[in-house]
């Protein structure tokens, strides 16, 4: 099969089987593929096609989020161990699958800990077995098959993870495109490492890398590697510009932070250079001519032109560049916080039971195996002890558990705020709790008009019940401000005491005219919301001020280094920047 095209531009189909030739040619060079599909039957399909293109022999494998690191890099066989009486190492997974392919499910949900140590295995393609008898290091050379399978409110793979492998892929239509036989990866794989491409093609992918806001020099490495498999998997020796494209579509395009400027507004070419003196010496012959300039920005416009094909989503001409976020995505916005006796393990620790703690019998176990031919029977005992366990061997786990977010909304229901902003900011406010249910979080609103806060909603998962209480929302009246966010400082004081992480959101014009005593006289009142914006402050939490008012306030600014809160103006706006601009402060995972 000829993978060379007519035009620049991959469909969908045809990115999915040259991203599957790619990472069967050499899954090590490559380190893998983040693959995202609304069915789980084309993944599986995509996964079984590129196991067909590789040698029979090689190894393909799960991997499981939950996987120790005993069973991963490799420790301590515990059966054998106490069969034999001596230390006996067992391999883990990653050495058992050297030259292979492994699939991790759920890659969105891999912790730290597993995300660190196949990072480290990407590499060094070498698996380091921990703990004392755990054996030697092993090759595991490895191509990770990484599934996204995360919502679009959740936070995608971790970044150190996705950065690590070459391609990001999105099963978006039927897959029916032949892809090669095996013996023609065999043939391309021979070659692929002799595959000429000029200083003119690497600098052009290194121009459209920057336009796109790629600041990986990994994946610069990834769309060389690219162009040339491609070149290779075609019978070429030199690389082309379609494989160029290729690169841009499959490596560049998907992990754009921004989108590139207008043609016409695009880089300017270099001017031509001098031309030479009658007596300088010829320059050193080339295989290849020198491009033009007219020729290297014409490369440079396909390049951008394949990679705005696979553009994430939500990257617009007005959109600025999103930052990545490093937090894993577990679907919660909320900390794990460590120490407890209840929760998720996440390790063990030596320590003494009768102290409190859960004993992991398992390692404990393992600990004391390794020792049992050096420690003497007890005295006096009249059979032969089995295993014997000491106090030094005790394991104690180590739990943490999951905190969640609560998010306050405080809105402006006064008629200053009800004349500009109170529409925009029902619709902001709906997005924000849908979003907040979305992630197992919970949600509370305060609405402040006339001379009083009122809680219209406690903290609740219930978006129903919240969208309720939205929509009754009435405007008109006075502002007592200083009112409001007492009420959310208690709302927020009793959710951070049940260990909640806290985001109190205010949508206000901030122009407060109500005392804390519900007498009028805009002196009083903006005294008191500032004294009560300093007790919010001093709480501790994330706190956003949304100013709604048509021109930016100085008295709103004032308010929000009061509470220590992130002021953002948004005097011509809609629901949607209003949502933008909370999701950007709220907390993450860790």
């Amino acid at each position: 099969m000829s993978v060379e095209g007519s035009t620049p531009v991959l469909d969908g189909t045809q990115r999915a089987a040259l991203a599957a030739a790619l990472v069967a040619l050499d899954p090590v060079a490559f380190g893998g593929v983040v693959l995202r599909s609304p069915r789980a039957d084309r993944a599986t399909a995509w996964i079984a096609h590129l196991t067909a293109l590789r040698p029979e022999r090689s190894p393909v494998g799960r991997l499981p989020i939950s996987i120790g690191d005993d069973r991963l890099l490799g420790g301590l066989d515990l059966a054998m161990t106490l069969a034999t009486g001596r230390p006996v190492a067992e391999r883990g997974l990653l050495a058992r699958h050297d030259g292979g392919l492994l699939v991790l499910p759920c890659a969105e949900r891999a912790g730290e800990t597993l995300v660190a140590r196949l990072a480290a295995v990407l590499d060094t393609h070498v698996a380091v077995p921990r703990g004392p008898f755990a054996g030697e290091p092993a090759d595991a050379r490895i191509g990770l098959i990484a599934l996204d399978e995360s919502e679009p409110e959740d936070e995608p793979i971790h970044a150190a993870l996705a950065d690590r492998l070459a391609f990001h892929l999105t099963l978006d239509v039927e897959d029916d495109t032949p892809y090669l036989t095996r013996e023609e990866i065999d043939a391309a794989a021979r070659r692929w490492h002799t595959i000429e491409m000029t200083h003119a093609q690497v600098a052009t992918l290194v121009a459209t890398a920057e336009l796109l806001g790629v600041a990986s020099v990994r994946a610069l490495s990834f769309a060389v590697r690219t162009a040339r498999g491609r070149a290779a998997l075609d019978g070429r020796t030199h690389t082309s510009d379609d494989d160029c494209a290729a690169a841009a579509a499959l490596v560049l395009g998907p992990r754009a932070t921004r989108r590139p400027p207008a043609t016409d507004n695009a880089t300017e070419s270099p001017p031509p250079p001098p031309p030479p003196s009658a007596d300088a010496e010829p320059p050193p012959s080339d295989s290849s001519e020198t491009p033009s300039a007219d020729e290297v920005k014409a490369l440079e416009e396909m390049l951008i032109q394949a990679a705005l094909a696979t553009l994430p989503m939500g990257l617009t001409m007005s959109a600025p560049a999103a930052a990545p976020r490093a937090g894993r995505s577990s679907g919660r916005a909320g900390m794990d916080r460590a120490g407890g006796r209840r929760g998720r393990q996440v390790g063990t620790r030596r320590g003494d039971p009768r102290a409190g703690g859960r004993l992991d019998l398992l390692e404990t176990l393992r600990a004391a195996a390794p020792w049992q031919r050096l420690r003497p029977a007890p005295a006096g005992a009249r059979e032969r002890v089995r295993i014997q366990v000491r106090p030094d061997d005790f394991r104690i786990r180590r739990l943490v558990e999951p905190t969640g977010t609560t998010a306050i909304f405080v809105v402006d229901a006064s008629g200053s705020a009800a004349l500009n902003r109170m529409a925009e900011a029902k619709g902001a406010v709906e997005l924000l709790l849908a979003d907040a249910y979305s992630r197992r979080d919970e949600v509370a609103l305060i609405a402040f008009r006339g001379t009083t806060a009122d809680v219209l909603l406690a903290p609740t998962r219930a978006i129903a019940a919240a969208k309720r209480a939205l929509a009754a929302l009435p405007g008109g009246g006075g502002t007592p401000l200083a009112s409001a966010i007492d009420r959310a400082r208690e709302l927020a004081d009793r959710a951070r005491r049940d260990g909640n992480d806290t985001i109190v959101v205010f949508l206000t014009d901030a122009r407060a005219n109500i005392a804390r005593d519900g007498t009028p006289g805009r002196p009083a009142a903006e005294a008191d919301a500032t004294a009560s914006a300093t007790l919010l402050r001093q709480l501790g939490g994330t706190t956003l001020l949304i100013d709604t008012s048509t021109r930016p306030s100085t008295t709103a600014q004032a308010l929000a280094t009061a509470m220590g809160a992130r002021y953002v103006a948004l005097p011509r706006t809609d629901a949607q920047s209003i949502h933008a601009a909370v999701t950007a402060v709220r907390p993450t995972s860790s």
